[in-house]
């Protein structure tokens, strides 16, 4: 059996951190892993199947710069001696992550780097942009691997040179959220009203969740019944909860915390709805077709050629815009035509990461 090593930051609550764990799940059919973490901690680390080995590799953080350097310069040295080029594949899955691009590119030459983001919509220029991805040392991986094909073309406007290191592929299905999505709830009731569902980390200068609210205002005017559901928290949640408030919105979003089972309040909303600026390529989008909800998105990540008049409505980034979305599918009750095919999703994703570990 082939031995694969994948290096991260943590197991904590995430988008990013669920693909890895849906990832490694699957993967453990197949292949000898070890997972290697900068904090060993994290919701999704009890999920990992138990034969994963799973070990810590720390960054030292001494506030004396020269005391720091040290440990962390003989931390490397014990790293490279245990584990230089032990593994057939290894990928580091935390994009911004130093330390997990060490361990990812020691432990094999066959070595891999996720890309999560559109970093030309995360950097507001080619400087700040270029100067990331050599903090990382970008160029010494075998393969480059981007969630979501807009990242990878804006990367190779950057770097076309790079082109045939660059690969496109996005994250696995996880099935379990059928069963997961039948779950009873206390705090919502299913009702016959239109309702949207939320489900982020509550950081406003990524989610924009104001916009959302600001949608909601304009209905309420209007006198629309509808409900949205917000399934999260964060360093804003206060925020939103002062503005709804402070709208008087109390009857038409409901705030219900972070949650480790999200999905039932999927499952009985009618659309999930997302405000972000910039996204990878959001979980939550596959997760919200696998139980077979349209969505609402502003046009982030892969949007429009994934989700735009096949599975939902994509917008711009303004309140007004997602308003009328929001109208739009209250008014006319919108469903989803054609179904989406998780099986076959799954069945392409697969070939594709046979490749960059196989290859």
């Amino acid at each position: 059996m082939k031995k694969i090593l994948f290096s991260a930051y943590s197991m904590d609550f995430g988008g990013i951190e669920k693909s890895l764990q849906t990832l490694l799940n699957y993967l453990i059919k197949k292949y000898e892993i070890t997972l290697v973490l900068e904090k060993k901690q994290g919701v999704f680390l009890e999920k990992l199947d138990k034969n994963i080995n799973v070990v810590e590799y720390r960054p030292n953080d001494n506030k004396n710069i020269m005391v720091r350097k040290l440990l962390n310069f003989l931390n490397r040295i014990k790293f490279i001696l245990k584990y230089k080029n032990k593994y057939d594949f290894s990928a580091s899955f935390a994009t911004y992550s130093k330390a997990s691009s060490f361990v990812a590119r020691t432990s094999s030459k066959n070595s891999a780097l996720w890309a999560h983001a559109d970093y030309m919509d995360l950097f507001n220029n080619n400087i700040e942009f270029e100067k990331f991805f050599k903090s990382i040392s970008f160029r010494k991986f075998k393969k480059i691997v981007f969630v979501a094909e807009s990242a990878k073309n804006s990367f190779l406007k950057i770097y076309p040179e790079l082109e045939k290191k660059a690969i496109f592929c996005n994250n696995l299905i996880d099935y379990n959220i059928i069963e997961k999505s039948k779950e009873n709830i206390e705090d919502v009731k299913k009702e016959d009203i239109y309702t949207f569902v939320n489900i982020s980390r509550h950081d406003e200068k990524q989610k924009k969740i104001t916009r959302i609210i600001e949608a909601c205002k304009l209905l309420k005017d209007e006198k629309k019944e509808f409900r949205v559901i917000f399934v999260g928290d964060g360093p804003d949640y206060n925020l939103y909860i002062k503005m709804i408030e402070e709208y008087q919105l109390q009857n038409n979003i409901i705030v219900v915390g972070s949650k480790d089972n999200p999905y039932p309040y999927l499952n009985l909303s009618n659309a999930f709805i997302l405000s972000s600026d910039y996204e990878g390529y959001p979980v939550v989008f596959l997760e919200s077709l696998v139980l077979n909800k349209p969505i609402i998105t502003t046009n982030i990540s892969d949007a429009k050629k994934d989700i735009d008049r096949k599975y939902g409505i994509v917008t711009n980034f303004s309140p007004l815009d997602i308003y009328r979305a929001m109208k739009n599918f209250i008014e006319n009750n919108y469903k989803i035509n054609n179904k989406f095919c998780a099986e076959k999703y799954n069945e392409d994703i697969i070939n594709k990461l046979e490749y960059i570990i196989e290859s």
